[in-house]
């Protein structure tokens, strides 16, 4: 297996233990860091896997408010590129993932409002 090279910003079911495991094969390492500039919303998940599997029915999805004082807390999460694309999968249409700029300076991927 690739060694984990890219950070993925989770501030929802991607830190759960079940979900990693089933959407990854293993349990990640994760940090603690934040996403400033963006705030919190909930959305209603209708795929049934991703219901199944995380529990939840209504899921958090951020989104910009071009604020700084604003941020979302979350993990920062060690994955490779074949993870991203699992992680892709296991997100439904209501996000994509985009690059973003971390509190702590780094650069990391993160699923935001379509």
């Amino acid at each position: 297996m690739a060694a984990p090279d890219q950070l993925l910003f989770s501030y929802g079911t991607l830190q759960n233990p079940d979900v990693q495991l089933d959407t990854f094969g293993r349990l990640l390492d994760v940090e603690d860091d934040a996403l400033p500039g963006y705030t919190v919303d909930y959305a209603e998940i209708e795929d049934p896997r991703v219901v199944d599997l995380s529990g939840l029915s209504v899921h958090p999805v951020v989104r910009p408010t071009g604020n700084a004082l604003d941020k979302v807390t979350g993990k920062v999460l060690r994955v490779t590129e074949d993870e991203l694309d699992a992680a892709d999968e296991y997100e439904v249409a209501l996000y994509r993932r985009v690059q973003v700029r971390l509190r702590s300076g780094r650069a990391a991927w993160v699923y935001v409002s379509n």
